[in-house]
C-alpha cells in the first residue's frame, strides 16, 4: 500500500478533484492574462501619445516664441524708422555745406528714407550690422547690445506718399482741391496712347470714359450729393450735375457712394469703372511695390516732384498744361520721361530742386537743367497759364510716410514673420530735441516731464516758465471742480502726454 504523500499519491489526489474548481482556476488565470494585457497596451498608448505630443508641445511654443520675438522686431523697426526719418532735419543742419550746390538757398528735404535698411541694419542681425559697416567702415566688432535674438531680424521700408496723386482730396469738401486731383488724373490717363482701355466695356458691362471714372472717385470721397463732372478747365460753368447715386444706381452691380474719405486704395477697387485693367496701369503698376505705386489716400496732395515717379510728375504738368507737346505726343511723352529719370542721376541721390519754383522754371526751359532737357528732346517747354499756382501743386518735402517694418525670427524650417504696415503724418510734428537731461546750457522744455534741462534750437538758454495745471482747460487742477488729478500724475505730465510726437503722429497701423 502506498503512502498518501508520495508523488503518486498527489496525482491521485488531483484527479480526484472536482472538475469545476479547476475550471475556476483557469478561468481566473485568463482574466489575469487579458488585464495585464490590457495595462500594457494602455500603457503603451499613452506612451505613443505622449512621444508624439510632447514634440507637438515643444514646437507650438517655440512657434509661439519665435512668432512673439518677431512681432517686437517688427515693432522695433517700426520705431527706429520713425526716428530716422524724424532725424532728417538734424542731419541737413549739419550739412549746411550743402547750401552751395543750391546757390546759397535752403536745403531741400534729404531722402534719408533710401538708406533705412543699411542704416538700421546695424540694429537687426549679423548681416544687416556688416552692410552698415561697409557703409562707412565701421568697426563694430566691439560693439554691445546689437541686434535682438539670435535668427531674429528685421528689415524696414519707408515710402514717401507725398509724391502720389491723392485721391482723397475730394474729401475735403472744396473747389481747388477737387480741381487739383482732376487736373491730375486726367494729366495720368489722357496720353492717346490709353484711348483702347476707355472703348471697351468696363467690368459693369458700360463704356466709362476718362471723366465719368474721375467723377466717380470724387464721388465716393467728397460729403456732398452733387454729381463731380471732373471738367477742371470748364470755368464757364453749365456743366450737367445731378445726384450722384442717379448714375451708380442704374449700374449692374448698383451701390451708393460712400461720401467719406477713403480708408485704404482698396477700396478704388468699389468705385465705377476701376477694374483690373484701370488698377495695374494708373494705380498700381507693379504690384506690392509702394515706390511705383502712383496714386494714395494720404498725403496733402503737392506732389513731391524730387521723390516722385516721373509718370506722376509728367501727370500733373499735363494736367496743368494739357497743350504741351510732351502730352499730345506719346513718343516725346516718353523721351521725357527718360531724360527727367536721366536728370536725377546728375545730382548722385541728392534731391535735384530746392523749391518748388525752382521746377515749375526747369520744366518752362529756365534754370540749370530746363534748356538742356528740352533742347535734348526737342520740343518747345511747358507754358503754365500761371506759374505761381503751378508751383502749388508741387512741392519738395515729404512729411507722410508709409513704413512697412518685417520682422523674423526662428530656424531655417521654422521661419516666423510679421508684418507691420503703418502710415505716419509728421505734418505739425516738432523737432527732436538738441540735448539730452543734464547738459550744460540746456533750460527746462514746458511739456516734456521727467527731462529737466532741454530748450528746443533758437530758444537759448533762458529758462521757460512750466504752465500752471489751469493753463490747459482739459487738465484739472488737484482743487478743482474737476476733480483731483490721478496719484503721480501731474499738470505737466499731462500735457507732455498730449503733446505732439517728434516721431510723427501714426493714422494707420496693420499687424500681419
Amino acid at each position: 500500500m502506498t503512502p498518501p504523500d508520495t508523488p503518486s499519491a498527489a496525482r491521485s489526489s488531483a484527479r480526484d478533484e472536482p472538475t469545476g474548481r479547476r475550471g475556476r482556476r483557469k478561468d481566473q488565470r485568463a482574466v489575469a492574462l487579458v488585464l495585464v494585457l490590457a495595462a500594457l497596451t494602455l500603457m503603451s498608448i499613452l506612451v505613443v501619445d505622449f512621444q508624439d505630443q510632447q514634440p507637438l508641445d515643444l514646437r507650438s511654443a517655440m512657434a509661439e516664441r519665435d512668432a512673439l520675438q518677431a512681432e517686437y522686431m517688427a515693432k522695433s523697426g517700426m520705431n527706429l524708422a520713425r526716428l530716422w526719418v524724424a532725424s532728417e532735419p538734424m542731419m541737413r543742419q549739419q550739412l549746411g555745406i550743402l547750401s552751395l550746390f543750391f546757390k546759397g538757398g535752403n536745403v531741400p528735404q534729404l531722402p534719408v528714407w533710401e538708406f533705412s535698411d543699411q542704416v538700421l541694419g546695424a540694429f537687426s542681425d549679423k548681416s544687416g550690422q556688416e552692410a552698415f559697416a561697409g557703409l562707412a567702415g565701421f568697426d563694430l566688432s566691439n560693439a554691445k547690445n546689437l541686434g535682438g535674438p539670435k535668427g531674429a531680424k528685421f528689415t524696414v521700408r519707408i515710402t514717401p506718399e507725398d509724391d502720389k496723386i491723392n485721391v482723397n482730396l475730394g474729401a475735403r469738401g472744396n473747389a481747388i482741391s477737387e480741381n487739383r486731383f482732376a487736373t491730375a488724373f486726367l494729366g495720368l490717363v489722357g496720353a492717346r496712347s490709353y484711348d483702347p482701355l476707355f472703348q471697351r466695356n468696363d467690368r459693369d458691362g458700360n463704356l466709362t470714359d476718362r471723366a465719368a471714372i474721375c467723377g466717380a472717385m470724387m464721388d465716393w470721397a467728397d460729403p456732398d450729393e452733387i454729381l463731380f463732372p471732373c471738367q477742371p478747365f470748364n470755368f464757364q460753368g453749365g456743366a450737367v450735375t445731378g445726384g450722384e447715386d442717379q448714375s451708380t444706381q442704374l449700374l449692374k452691380r448698383p451701390y451708393r457712394v460712400k461720401n467719406a474719405p477713403y480708408d485704404s486704395l482698396e477700396e478704388l477697387h468699389l468705385v465705377r469703372g476701376v477694374g483690373d485693367d484701370f488698377w495695374a496701369t494708373f494705380i498700381e503698376p507693379v504690384p506690392g511695390d509702394a515706390k511705383k505705386r502712383v496714386m494714395t489716400v494720404w498725403g496733402p496732395g503737392a506732389v513731391n516732384v524730387n521723390t516722385a515717379a516721373p509718370q506722376v510728375i509728367v501727370a500733373v504738368i499735363c494736367g496743368l498744361a494739357p497743350d504741351a507737346m510732351i502730352c499730345l505726343d506719346p513718343m516725346k511723352n516718353m523721351e521725357f520721361l527718360t531724360m527727367f529719370g536721366v536728370m536725377r542721376t546728375f545730382t548722385a541721390g541728392m534731391p535735384l530742386f530746392g523749391t518748388p519754383a525752382d521746377f515749375v522754371a526747369t520744366i518752362q526751359g529756365a534754370g540749370a537743367y530746363g534748356p538742356l532737357l528740352f533742347q535734348t528732346i526737342g520740343v518747345p517747354p511747358v507754358r503754365f497759364q500761371s506759374p505761381a499756382d503751378a508751383a502749388n501743386a508741387f512741392s519738395t518735402e515729404s512729411k507722410v510716410f508709409s513704413i512697412v517694418a518685417t520682422g523674423e525670427a526662428g530656424g531655417e524650417r521654422t521661419r516666423v514673420q510679421t508684418k507691420i504696415t503703418a502710415v505716419v503724418d509728421f505734418r505739425g510734428a516738432p523737432a527732436i530735441p538738441m540735448g539730452m537731461p543734464g547738459m550744460p546750457g540746456m533750460a527746462g522744455m514746458p511739456g516734456m516731464p521727467g527731462m529737466p534741462g532741454m530748450t528746443p534750437p533758437g530758444m537759448g538758454t533762458a529758462a521757460v516758465a512750466a504752465p500752471t495745471a489751469t493753463a490747459n482747460p482739459l487738465v484739472p487742477s488737484a482743487g478743482g471742480a474737476g476733480g483731483a488729478l490721478p496719484p503721480g500724475a501731474s499738470a505737466e505730465a499731462i500735457l507732455g502726454a498730449l503733446a505732439a510726437n517728434p516721431a510723427g503722429t501714426i493714422v494707420y497701423y496693420r499687424v500681419e
